[in-house]
């Protein structure tokens, strides 16, 4: 059934632009993300770390998280967020987007 789905998606996209292409992977990865953030990351502010996530993937992350977002997330999913979240710059990008958020909701 996901080979299905891919391949009709890629069928899909296969006329799209890059630029539409890369937006369509984005957000289906984005949907994905989000439930790996929320399920083991309980404390990250959600919107904040999912953005700092997607921003630091590289293209095969975005695509490989966007395959998942079909059927849910995996221990791969997982893997793959988690092998972003500790790159310096999405750690950056969560000190300086996620921690004020953090922040003001303890305050």
């Amino acid at each position: 059934m996901r080979g299905a789905f891919l391949a009709g998606a890629a069928l899909t996209l296969a006329g799209c632009s890059p630029q539409v292409q890369d937006a369509f992977a984005r957000e289906a990865a984005r949907s994905v993300v989000t439930r790996v953030v929320v399920d083991r990351f309980p404390g990250l502010p959600v919107e904040p770390a999912i953005d700092c996530v997607i921003d630091n993937a590289t293209a095969a992350q975005i695509r490989a998280l966007a395959a998942d977002a079909a059927l849910g997330p995996t221990p791969a999913t997982a893997e793959v967020v988690g092998q972003i979240i500790t790159k310096p710059e999405t750690l950056n990008c969560l000190g300086t987007r996620g921690l004020p958020v953090l922040l003001q909701q303890a305050g």
